[in-house]
């Protein structure tokens, strides 16, 4: 089985330390971006099996960030989840024709994260 790497791209600490703390509950070892450009690079460097990605963020936005994620090398093999506050159900619709693979909404808690990501 490969590695269980994880990054987590968000613009605020705080919400990266929760995905963070939980993910690594899980047995996962992650990297952190604060913003799209810095998770691109940091996806160039490594082998990750998941994203969690922010929508809002200052620069390229999740949805953008997303796209070139998948235009990458490896970026089919990604499991990208948009991590994000945005709810409504055409928005779902929205984030999941963009190229995510599902919708984490903040705050998240250990229950539904680790459903989203069993089958890693």
């Amino acid at each position: 089985m490969t590695e269980r790497l994880a990054l987590i791209v968000d613009d605020h600490p705080t919400n990266r330390l929760i995905a963070v703390a939980l993910l690594r509950k899980l047995g996962w070892q992650t990297h952190e971006a604060d913003s799209g450009a810095g998770a691109l690079e940091l996806a160039g460097r490594h082998a990750f099996r998941l994203v969690l990605l922010d929508i809002s963020m200052p620069g390229l936005t999740g949805e953008e960030t997303c796209k070139a994620l998948r235009e990458q090398v490896h970026g089919n093999a990604l499991r990208i989840i948009a991590y994000t506050a945005h709810a409504f159900p055409e928005e779902r619709t929205r984030f999941l024709a963009a190229g995510f693979d599902d919708i984490l909404v903040k705050p998240i808690n250990r229950e539904r994260l680790e459903a989203l990501i069993e089958n890693i």
